[in-house]
């Protein structure tokens, strides 16, 4: 971290900007893919004819893999289900985000 912080300083002309994005576009759908540590994680954004914030949805990339570990687990003792579990490391409760 210090490295990272003298790094910083010394780079004076890096400026920080901000870019206001506007009015939302009506009636419509946007969607993002960003890589995370698991993979990709998808956000969703859906407006209402008036431009407003009708729906917004994040989707961590565990939902998709807690599919492949029910693969993985298939036909074992249940015994083996904490063992599969840690291997594939996924979240509960969304904390890949």
């Amino acid at each position: 971290m210090r490295w990272l912080q003298e790094l910083l300083a010394s780079n004076t002309d890096l400026t920080r900007t901000r870019v206001p994005i506007g009015p939302l576009a009506p009636d419509s759908l946007a969607l993002a893919v960003v890589e995370g540590w698991r993979g990709p994680i998808v956000h969703a954004i859906e407006t209402d004819a008036a431009g407003r914030l009708r729906h917004y949805k994040v989707q961590d990339p565990s939902l998709q893999n807690w599919f492949g570990l029910a693969l993985a687990v298939r036909n074992n003792e249940i015994s083996d289900f904490p063992i599969c579990n840690k291997s594939f490391d996924l979240s509960y409760a969304g904390t890949d985000l």
